[in-house]
């Protein structure tokens, strides 16, 4: 038994009216960088050296004429729900009582570290 004849051209403009009604698709959410850098209490130019990208790239990101990659997109992602994770990376000072992750300067005798786990 011979296959139907596909209309491919039908196809296409089938997929790309289900598309257009938001039917089928992929979305992807970008997060606002500058609300992200702005909760994490960085500059530019240190939010953008974290992230490994030029601060040219941050603020065409920040301005909304281009968008993060997928990793990049992925550290935002972090950064967004756990703004201290970048202050945490680029923390010159750690804590001079025994080694952990914890900034000295955000150091209490409530913080958890390494070695009390």
């Amino acid at each position: 038994m011979p296959k139907p004849k596909r209309n491919i051209g039908l196809e296409i403009l089938q997929g790309l009216r289900e598309i257009k009604h938001g039917e089928h698709g992929r979305i992807i959410t970008v997060p606002s960088v500058a609300s992200i850098r702005e909760r994490t209490g960085l500059s530019q130019a240190r939010f953008a050296e974290l992230l490994g990208v030029s601060v040219r790239t941050l603020q065409e990101w920040e301005q909304g004429r281009r968008a993060p990659s997928g990793a990049a997109r992925t550290l935002l992602m972090i950064a967004q729900k756990h703004p201290k994770a970048l202050r945490l990376i680029g923390s010159d000072k750690q804590c001079n009582r025994h080694p952990c992750w914890i900034p000295a300067a955000e150091h209490s005798l409530e913080a958890t570290c390494c070695i009390r786990k």
